[in-house]
């Protein structure tokens, strides 16, 4: 179009630029229920003479001051979306997009949008397991399961994403794969109330109903809530309340409020050689730093092995979970490095379904890699923290048992102590023995024993057990 001039006026002669046809194979026919047509074999089967048109500049080797080689075709797309960053340490919020254009519509998806999040929900359910006893590695049933509603609701029978089971499993699979049979268990036996209570102590939903459904994301929230939660398990545990605002300063540059809650008792003194101060973050525990790192790790496990692996991309440590509602109506992707969270969720404004596999591993996650590249991708990679208090110990990334050698793929799995393979074999060793004892007979190769006589203690030290905190504190 013609461009702007200074006064106010466009310029008499329109300028004129290509758009080669390569630029518009993409522009193929809707037709019903989200489905497309054959791809065009002409630009006279996209575009007509008269037409009014959008295009984006593309340049040789990215934006610069040289003028563009060509055009692109694009378009106003129908379905909308939503994307919030955060600084998790602060709450600061450092980006937040509510919408395809603000001239075309003023509602903020980031913020008024109440959407079913679907699976990206999963994590409160297993955060509040990991808090009431279970760990990474606990089993949990992978099968089919029909729950009475009462009354006349009938029998719920729900079943996992893709299809089938998988029989009994770790917590870590259940994560990772996205186990809908699995959550709805764990939520059962940890019990809805208890649910609910995470699910207000993360600001996910704070009048949640303890149905079942619930865990498996079939409440409402927006974006900013989501991304709010998991960054309280990106720093560690503690609460975050997100703000747009930093500080506000008087007409004498005084503050007179600052968001900023951290504590820094020695950041007015001068220097004078001495050590940094500390800044001492004074927010609330809303679980524990052990916790929040198991989650973070199980977490980690859905980008490297999960429904996630395209968010590798982004070249730096990253955790998150995808979430995808009944009918393909929202496709979500939340997630964080150890310093940024960021959540999106995609969907149409009035919700109906975006075509069949549209998931949140397919639209919202690709989205949040191409944010999360620009913002961090260019940084060290920095690994998550890991707090004092877990053991660090190698198993079988499938069965979460210890290793036995082979082709098996081996991680590094986080426990709490007195619940990793080794404690629990010690555990079974101290309690054959006590049986053998009190029954007359010899304690010396007792079931679950460690192996050609070797001591619990020397075994797990020639494993290479890693004690927490190798990473820093939160």
């Amino acid at each position: 179009r013609p461009v702007e001039l200074p006064t106010g006026r466009y310029e008499s002669t329109p300028r004129t630029a290509q758009v080669p046809f390569s630029t518009m194979r993409w522009a193929r026919p809707s037709l019903s229920r989200q489905r497309v047509g054959q791809r065009p074999r002409s630009a006279s089967e996209v575009v007509s003479v008269g037409d009014v048109i959008y295009v984006s500049p593309v340049y040789r080797e990215g934006p610069s001051d040289a003028a563009p080689m060509h055009y692109a075709l694009e378009q106003v797309p129908d379905v909308n979306g939503g994307l919030v960053a955060i600084d998790p340490h602060t709450g600061r919020v450092l980006a937040m997009v509510g919408g395809f254009s603000y001239d075309v519509s003023e509602f903020n998806r980031a913020t008024q949008a109440q959407r079913q999040p679907g699976s990206s929900f999963k994590p409160i359910v297993y955060t509040a397991a990991l808090e009431n006893g279970f760990s990474p590695t606990s089993i949990i049933d992978d099968l089919p399961i029909a729950i009475n509603q009462g009354g006349d609701q009938g029998i719920w029978r729900p079943k996992n994403y893709a299809g089938g089971y998988a029989g009994p499993s770790t917590m870590r699979q259940g994560i990772e794969r996205s186990r809908n049979l699995m959550t709805v268990r764990l939520a059962r036996e940890l019990g809805m109330d208890t649910v609910a209570d995470y699910a207000r102590r993360f600001h996910v939903d704070e009048q949640m109903q303890p149905v079942l459904s619930m865990a498996l994301g079939a409440g409402e929230t927006t974006v900013l809530q989501m991304t709010t939660a998991f960054s309280i398990l990106a720093n560690g545990g503690k609460d975050v309340t997100p703000s747009l605002i930093d500080r506000v300063q008087d007409r004498w540059g005084r503050t007179i409020y600052a968001h900023d809650r951290r504590v820094c008792s020695g950041c007015e003194a001068s220097w004078e050689g001495q050590d940094p101060p500390k800044v001492v973050d004074v927010a609330p525990q809303v679980v524990s730093p052990q916790s929040a790192y198991q989650m973070t790790s199980m977490l980690e496990g859905v980008v490297q092995r999960g429904t996630a692996k395209i968010v590798q991309d982004v070249g730096v440590p990253v955790a998150g979970k995808t979430g995808t509602t009944n009918d393909y109506k929202d496709a979500w992707f939340v997630g964080y490095s150890p310093d940024l969270a960021s959540g999106v969720y995609v969907g149409f404004d009035q919700p109906k379904n975006m075509g069949s596999g549209q998931a949140g591993g397919v639209l919202a996650a690709p989205i949040f890699r191409d944010f999360m590249k620009d913002a961090i991708g260019d940084e060290p990679p920095m690994p998550f923290r890991i707090p004092p208090g877990l053991d660090l110990v190698r198993v079988n990334a499938k069965t979460g048992k210890l290793p036995r050698g082979g082709n098996e793929e081996v991680i590094l799995e986080a426990f709490k102590p007195g619940t990793s393979p080794y404690d629990l074999r010690e555990q079974e060793t101290a309690a054959a023995a006590a049986n053998n004892k009190a029954g007359g007979g010899s304690s010396s190769g007792a079931s679950g024993g460690s192996s050609a006589g070797q001591a619990p203690q020397q075994e797990r030290a020639q494993s290479g057990v890693i004690r927490g905190g190798t990473g820093g504190l939160y």
